[in-house]
């Protein structure tokens, strides 16, 4: 079956006791055993539900993955993957991630005692001299955030490998729509399912996919024992974000290539990043490991200080100043003062965001109606 086949079909099939084309929401926190200490499917929700299991499915079979887990939340989900690790242990991280990644590694998982490393993964020498006999996990995001940098991820699974370490991808903004890791050699992909596999800026949650079945398991005892999970209502959601996955990020990509293209030639910019842009370093990698589109995120410096950024987020109309992205509503904001503010000033200067900096989540408006509340915003503040 072709991928929005199974979106809609694996994972999802037709209750067998009603015939309800829609499975059931199973908002039991527990199920009735047959004898005790008998094993059945579910016992209690934190460590299986059926709701959540099917997302799952479903989830699994959109990343080729052998399972999935779905959590609370991205976070949690990106938490759950580091217990993989144990004092001592060394991680390569990129330098062009998440704000929440960032924190989680450099002032939370390191007081365990795990070091990490960032490096700009799209830099493989750089990324090769970084590992040492102690590092067990690369993680990298292709884009990345908030520079959509674009990482070779079936190289970046060789290079892990070939030092023994596990290679996991934070593939919230390519989605399994454009990008599948674990068929270019990742062992762990993660998706903060917030964003685009809800697509409705109405539920958190998380996700880890996994290439391998002892993995998986070590992965579910982690989640069960520290219980993380997702909700059965929040897990529903993301089976019916799932359906319309593909139709929307490939829509939404489109848009964004046209504003792209469009803020690339403006007077008041300094610099677009976007991959699906030919002047993009990283345009001929993404063109190998993203099908069907270049994502719907675009990042654009400014010919401005942090105060006209400021200003020029607060401007726009249609676009939502607001965190997160991914939705069917456009979202704008400034990484310095807010998805990326958890960096310390040095080291968000160092790995380049930029005071002008602003980030654009493409929704499924007209996009020449997008252009224009910029062209508006634009006259207010320039």
């Amino acid at each position: 079956m072709e991928f929005r086949t199974r979106a809609i079909h694996v994972g999802q099939e037709p209750d067998p006791q009603t015939g309800a084309v829609v499975p059931p929401v199973y908002l039991a926190s527990t199920f009735v055993q047959p004898a005790a200490g008998a094993s059945t499917a579910y016992d209690y929700s934190r460590s299986g539900n059926p709701t959540r299991h099917a997302f799952e499915t479903t989830l699994a079979a959109l990343e080729s993955g052998c399972g999935a887990l779905a959590f609370a939340t991205g976070m949690a989900a990106t938490h759950c993957a580091t217990m993989l690790l144990e004092s001592g242990d060394h991680v390569v991280a990129g330098a062009d991630v998440y704000g929440g990644t960032f924190r989680l590694l450099k002032k939370i998982v390191n007081r365990a005692g795990i070091e990490t490393t960032l490096v700009p993964t799209n830099d493989l020498e750089r990324v090769a001299a970084a590992f040492t006999p102690r590092t067990k996990l690369l993680w990298i995001e292709s884009p990345g955030n908030p520079l959509l940098s674009i990482t070779d991820i079936a190289a970046c699974a060789e290079l892990a490998h070939r030092y023994g370490a596990l290679l996991a991808v934070d593939n919230t903004f390519a989605t399994p729509a454009l990008t599948r890791p674990l068929e270019l050699g990742a062992d762990i992909v993660m998706h903060s399912a917030t964003k685009y596999i809800g697509g409705h800026s109405d539920l958190l949650g998380g996700a880890l996919v996994l290439k391998d079945a002892e993995l998986r398991e070590r992965l579910y005892f982690i989640q069960n024992a520290t219980g993380a999970v997702m909700g059965p209502l929040e897990a529903f959601l993301c089976s019916r974000g799932l359906k319309t996955l593909e139709l929307r990020v490939r829509e939404q990509s489109r848009s964004a290539a046209a504003i792209a293209a469009h803020l690339a030639a403006h007077p008041r910019v300094r610099r677009v990043w976007y991959p699906g842009l030919a002047q993009h370093p990283g345009h001929e990698i993404a063109g190998r490991q993203m099908q069907g589109g270049f994502g719907a995120i675009v990042s654009v410096e400014l010919d401005a200080d942090l105060a006209a950024t400021r200003r020029f987020v607060a401007a726009t109309k249609l676009f939502k100043l607001a965190v997160s992205l991914g939705s069917v509503e456009s979202l704008i904001e400034q990484p310095a003062s807010m998805s990326h503010a958890s960096y310390d000033p040095p080291e968000r200067r160092a790995q380049g965001i930029a005071d002008g900096l602003v980030r654009l989540s493409v929704g499924l408006e007209d996009p020449g109606d997008l252009v224009t509340d910029l062209e508006q915003a634009f006259r207010q503040v320039f």
